[in-house]
Order: C-alpha cells, then sequence, then structure tokens
C-alpha cells in the first residue's frame, strides 16, 4: 500500500530518500531536526527494518532521537560516538556556495556540533530554500536567557556597524512565553534581509557575552540535495562542482508513517 503526500511532503521524500542513498553500513550518522530531516529519519527507519542496514545515529535534537528510535534506529551520543562519518540535515536557506541558515526548529547548538563532527554533511531541501544571498530567513541566535534582552541590545548594536539590511533582533515565542532550546536558551531571531559577509557577521556575533551559537553554517555543508513533487532530484557537489538529477518513485510504503499512529 502507499501514502499520498501533498507537493511539499513529496519534495521533502524525495530529497531524503535520496539523500539515504548515500548510507552504507556500518556508518556513524548525524541525524538532523525538523520535518525535512523527519523524512530522512523514516527513511533510514524503513532500512534498518526491512533491509537490515546497520547504523548507529547521533541526534540533533530530543524529538529527533525520539523519532529515530521509534522507527528502529539505534541511537548515542555525541559522547560515545565523538566523530561522525555523514550528518544528514535540512536548512532554511542555501546560497550557490551551500553557505546555509539553520534554527528554524531550535536545535541551531545541536545541530552545528553533530555537523562539525562530521566527515560529510549532506543537506536536504527543497527548491524554495535556495537564494542569491543568505538573510531572507532570519537568522537564529541561541542565547542565555540570564540578561537576554542586554544581549539582544548588543547585538541590534553590533548590526549597525555590518553591511545587513535589516537591524532588529525579536525574541522567539511558543504559546505566549519564550522558546527554549534543548539546552533551556532563548533564542532571538535577527531580521536581516541580506547579509553581505556572512563570516564577518558570524564572528561578530559570537564575540558578544551571551551568545551561545548562531545559525549561519558556513563551510560545513559538502553537498545538497533538492527534491521537487514531481520527483525529481538534483544534487550539488560543492567539491567536485557537479550537478547530477534523477528521478524518484514517490509512492511511499505506510511503514513510513509508523511514527505518526502511535
Amino acid at each position: 500500500m502507499t501514502a499520498e503526500l501533498s507537493p511539499s511532503d513529496k519534495a521533502k521524500y524525495v530529497a531524503a530518500r535520496r539523500a539515504v542513498g548515500f548510507v552504507e553500513d556500518g556508518m556513524r550518522l548525524g541525524l538532523g531536526t525538523g520535518s525535512t530531516a523527519a523524512w530522512m529519519v523514516r527513511c533510514l527507519g524503513e532500512r534498518v527494518r526491512e533491509h537490515g542496514l546497520k547504523i548507529t545515529g547521533v541526534a540533533t535534537s530530543n524529538r529527533t532521537a525520539q523519532l529515530a528510535s521509534d522507527l528502529g534506529v539505534p541511537i548515542k551520543t555525541l559522547d560515545e560516538l565523538p566523530w561522525l562519518d555523514l550528518t544528514i540535515d535540512g536548512a532554511d536557506e542555501y546560497d550557490a556556495k551551500l553557505n546555509l541558515i539553520k534554527g528554524g526548529g531550535g536545535a541551531l547548538l545541536q545541530e552545528k556540533i553533530v555537523a562539525t563532527a562530521s566527515d560529510r554533511m549532506i543537506v536536504i531541501a527543497d527548491p524554495t530554500k535556495q537564494v542569491d544571498s543568505l538573510g531572507a530567513f532570519p537568522l537564529p541566535v541561541e542565547v542565555i536567557p540570564f540578561g537576554w534582552q542586554t544581549t539582544k541590545m548588543l547585538i541590534e548594536d553590533m548590526l549597525a556597524s555590518v553591511d545587513v539590511l535589516g537591524r532588529t533582533a525579536s525574541l522567539r515565542l511558543t504559546g505566549g512565553v519564550p522558546f527554549r532550546s534543548d539546552e533551556g536558551n532563548f533564542i532571538l531571531d535577527l531580521h536581516l534581509d541580506r547579509i553581505a559577509d556572512p563570516n564577518a557577521l558570524s564572528l561578530a556575533l559570537n564575540q558578544i557575552p551571551g551568545v551561545v551559537e548562531n545559525g549561519l553554517f558556513l563551510g560545513i555543508c559538502d553537498m545538497v540535495v533538492i527534491g521537487t513533487s514531481d520527483g525529481m532530484v538534483e544534487v550539488r557537489d560543492i567539491h567536485t562542482g557537479t550537478v547530477t538529477h534523477e528521478r524518484i518513485d514517490t509512492a511511499t510504503s505506510e511503514t513510513l508513517f509508523a511514527d505518526k499512529t502511535k
């Protein structure tokens, strides 16, 4: 039997399925967080259950760890597996150099640690996430709760000295209260519109007291797998400069939805 997917989910599914094709027996995998990464975890779970794939995952959030465990994907901590073969994750934006903005799901700190502790990072996305210049998506910055308003003021003051179009920051809320990351921190979303020099901005942000990490992933991503709702995928490798295209069957096994029936 198959399950019918929305156009958006079809794009996420085919990108995830193609990316999981790069996974080999014995690999130590970083597992991303977010709606697109969740499709990757489901595809991995299917390969583990139905094809006997032997892997070990390190999750980038509590919710990814729970999903993976529900689907039979073995999970360990990064302390247990301090170096990984591959991380697969989504992105909120990517540019031609495969620089990223991540953190829309609030897991940017663990995501950056895990991705940096990997030999390779593959990003799965749809064409709407590609931009000429980073910054249209609000840039998440994780800050400690103590003195967060002072940290916000320092960030906005710093933005006046860098080449961005917008210079405001807002505290991320959920249910009317501050969103908290898995580490208990707050997220400030920076509304910048365009970031002319991501490296300079990342360095400046991380020098501000109270800032834990920012959502600019620079020089970390090796490959992007772009899915579309008609089943086509494009694979871009930043190192080889190659771009390939192929079609993926969009019919999905209902076992991929096992986590949604619990």
